[in-house]
Order: structure tokens, then sequence, then C-alpha cells
């Protein structure tokens, strides 16, 4: 019973969070894809390689995941004083009544609603998040911090792992294949949850990746011929 509780949680953590496990994935991918074909560009020590890939995964994602949490908060504590500040000036009504006419109601039903509701708080609370576009369940910032750390690192370890298992030349070459793979069903991902262009989004997330790829080497290779005797 207990277990089946707690994977309808996960369950429902998971669809909150979607958006934020898509974009940290998508951040952990491209930023270490960068930088792992950067140092790979100028290095044949397979390890090297790793040590910056794993470091640079690690402080990335802690930092995502940090920036998850204040994001999180803050929002949640604007729509808190946004909320109670309905009620603690004298013109709360008015406000509601002219935010009952931005959202498309004629001034007769606007002041008609506004009246009806006037003397009930909890009404009213629950008609402005509503006007707000205010989601039911408000989300938990630790919540999406954890699944921010885990997507930004999970994605950052696929383009690492074939440094692991695989000669360096042919490491470039798989690392870049599944990362391109992973980018495909990160754009795929995109697409469904903003209702956007497949095609679009695909080949948007997918350029992005290849440009921080190409970005890491140009930058590497400069640095080593500028700077390395």
């Amino acid at each position: 019973m207990k277990f089946g509780v707690t994977l309808q949680r996960l369950r429902d953590s998971f669809g909150n969070s979607a958006g934020t496990i898509v974009f940290g994935m998508e951040d952990g991918t491209v930023s270490i894809f960068g930088l792992i074909f950067g140092v790979a560009a100028t290095t044949t020590d397979a390890k090297t390689v790793l040590i910056a890939g794993a470091s640079g995964a690690v402080a990335a994602a802690v930092s995502m995941m940090a920036g998850a949490y204040l994001d999180v908060e803050t929002t949640r504590d604007e729509a808190d004083t946004s909320g109670l500040s309905a009620y603690s000036t004298p013109d709360s009504v008015m406000s509601l009544s002219n935010r009952l006419a931005k959202a498309g109601l004629t001034s007769e039903q606007s002041e008609a609603l506004t009246v009806a509701l006037q003397h009930d708080r909890n009404a009213v609370d629950g008609l402005l998040r509503a006007l707000r576009a205010a989601p039911e369940t408000a989300l938990s910032p630790l919540e999406q911090a954890l699944w921010m750390l885990f997507a930004d690192f999970f994605a950052a370890a696929v383009p690492i792992l074939p440094f692991v298992f695989l000669p360096i030349l042919q490491a470039r070459v798989f690392s870049g294949a599944v990362t391109i793979v992973l980018l495909i069903a990160l754009g795929v991902g995109r697409a469904q949850i903003a209702n956007r262009s497949l095609i679009r989004t695909v080949g948007e997330t997918v350029s992005i990746g290849i440009a921080a790829a190409i970005a890491g080497v140009a930058i590497s290779v400069l640095v080593d011929r500028l700077f390395v005797q």
C-alpha cells in the first residue's frame, strides 16, 4: 500500500516537473557536450577528458539545482503576496472587477460577479488564482531542485561515458552520436510540452548542441595554440 502511494506521488511529481526535467537535461547535455569535445580536441588522454567532464557536470548540476530552487521559491512567494494583497487594500473589489473585465467579461457581468463574491474571501481568492492561471497544486522548490539535479547530471553523463569504455578516438565518435540522439529526443519532448512544431524544435535543440561543441573545440584549439608551448 505504501509503495503504491509512493509510486503515485513520484508520478505526480514527475508530471509536475516535466518542464524542469527537459530543461535540465538540455542544459546538461549542451554544456557538457561543448566541454567534452573542447577538451578532447586538444588531448589524447582520456583521463583528462573524464576529469574535466565529471567536474563540469557536477558543478553545473549543483548550480542548476540551486537556480531551480530559488526560481520556484521566488515564484511561489510572489504568488502568495499577490493573493494576500487583494485583501489588504481598500480597492480590492475594484481590482477584481478590473481583472474580470480584462478576462473578457462585460462591465455588467464583472460587476454582478464581483458583488456576488465580495463577501466570500475564499471564493475571491480562488477566482483571482484562476485568472492568474496559477496551478492548483503549488510546486515544491525542493522537488523541482532535486529533479533538476538528477536531470542535469544524468544528461551530462551521456557524452562523458564513452570516454570511460572506449579509446579516445572511438569515444569522440560514439559520444557525438549518442549525444545527437539524446538532443533529438529532448527536442521531441520540448515540442510536446510547449505544443510547438516538432521539426523546428528538434532542429533548434540539435543546432544548439552542435554549436556548443563547435564553440568548445574552437576555444580549446585557440588556447592550445596560443598558450601551450
